[in-house]
């Protein structure tokens, strides 16, 4: 009965861990496309001669970083 009660314990621990590295894991994932990816694909469509299109995205991203900090 105790090993029971134990391994239930056990598997609740393991899923709530579980839980909290996806949460960690997709935390980590925003933040590595905010500052890597997307600084990279704006300057790459800036020296592809797609300032047409970089510009709206830059305006677009610079809006959602304002209302993300406030």
């Amino acid at each position: 009965m105790f090993t029971i009660i134990c391994l239930i314990l056990f598997l609740m621990v393991f899923f709530k861990l579980l839980g909290l590295a996806f949460k960690v894991g997709w935390g980590i994932l925003k933040i590595a496309v905010f500052l890597i990816c997307f600084p990279v694909i704006v300057v790459g469509l800036i020296f592809g001669g797609l300032v047409f299109v970089a510009l709206p995205v830059i305006l677009i991203g610079g809006a959602c970083g304002i209302a993300a900090a406030a």
